[in-house]
């Protein structure tokens, strides 16, 4: 893998993109902000945090949600980021309160006096922006050009220039497109002319399956060429299944370590112990570690401590009984109807061992 590009650094609330920092990884509220989900909505962000989110963006389309954002900042520490399309007053009113990050698409949000108005008060309160380039909505002039990963690149250029004229610096760029190719073009085209934050993604991937694989592709390319600064795994899917995919996509690249690495076997007629079942049992569990272990849950003797000798710890089934095993040794039997709670415990006290 090559070296991380040295990227801009830039303050998106109590996150930095870029300038070294580790790859960041974030999602899109998945529904429209409703006032009596208020409450509810920052404690999904709570645990969308320990699961490993960094940043969450919310589609602002009308003057009451920015209202509603707005609320949800001051009841959240997890950064929020304002999606505006067409209309830069509400940028301007999401920024009142602040909102830590305002994503804008160059083809869509009007003329520069319009976008003007909004570096100026995002300047004034310390937030930052996000420049979206999508292959589906070029500026008017580009759409037609025959190299769309070229006519994505000048379209940042365009704003590139009019913040640039407006001296302002706290940006992060985005170029996507739902085809692969076009979108690791895109990208390598702009890194190796410019040093602005890249996020990076596939956009409008599709449903779970064919979104994690065009994702996978797509974003472990860029980033195997130093390439990328924070991610979204776009998905026609729940926020917790991007945020989940992401981070093992960071994992299996190398870029981070933290956290459960699962080794799961795919079930055969031997299984005597219900993976599936066990795994959605203590999936929010074992997303809220941020300690690296590798955890094996395993269908039966034949793949549980010997194939996975390797996992700092692992479970199993044999008879009517569950196994729980370490380093390939067996620590402890007992009854299914404990498996989980003893799992967890031992889990817990591993992470107070290596903590």
């Amino acid at each position: 893998m090559e070296e991380r590009k040295k990227t801009r650094a830039v303050k998106v609330g109590s996150l930095i993109i870029g300038g070294g920092f580790p790859v960041s990884v974030q999602t899109m509220w998945k529904k429209p902000l409703a006032k009596d989900e208020i409450a509810s909505t920052a404690d999904s962000l709570e645990r969308l945090s320990r699961m490993g989110c960094d940043l969450m963006r919310f589609a602002v389309p009308d003057e009451e949600t920015a209202e509603l954002l707005g609320a949800l900042s001051r009841r959240t520490a997890m950064p929020l980021v304002a999606d505006i399309h067409f209309d830069h007053r509400l940028a301007l009113r999401c920024l009142d309160f602040p909102v830590a990050k305002i994503r804008i698409n160059p083809g869509n949000i009007g003329d520069e006096r319009k976008v003007r108005e909004v570096v100026a008060k995002a300047a004034g309160q310390g937030a930052a922006l996000r420049i979206g380039v999508n292959e589906g909505s070029l500026p008017k002039g580009l759409e037609n050009e025959s190299d769309t990963a070229l006519a994505m690149v000048k379209a940042a250029e365009m704003e590139m220039d009019s913040l640039a004229r407006l001296d302002f610096k706290d940006v992060v760029f985005s170029l996507k497109s739902s085809r692969v190719d076009t979108m690791v073009r895109a990208n390598s085209l702009f890194s190796k002319a410019y040093d602005f934050a890249l996020h990076i993604g596939v956009t409008e991937a599709g449903p779970l399956i064919p979104g994690i694989v065009k994702n996978a592709i797509g974003i472990s390319e860029l980033l195997r060429q130093g390439i990328g600064d924070t991610l979204r795994v776009s998905l026609t899917s729940s926020p917790d299944d991007e945020v989940l995919a992401g981070n093992e996509i960071l994992r299996a690249v190398g870029c981070r370590n933290l956290g459960i690495n699962i080794i799961s076997c795919p079930r055969c007629g031997r299984t005597s112990f219900n993976v599936e079942k066990f795994l959605e049992d203590v999936s929010e569990f074992i997303q809220s570690i941020r300690i690296p272990l590798t955890i094996a849950v395993m269908g039966c003797v034949v793949n549980g401590p010997g194939e996975a000798k390797k996992a700092d710890i692992g479970i199993t089934g044999a008879g009517k009984n569950a196994i729980i095993f370490r380093n390939g040794e067996i620590i402890k039997k007992v009854p299914y109807s404990d498996a989980v709670n003893e799992f967890r415990s031992e889990v817990l006290r591993l992470c107070e061992q290596r903590s």
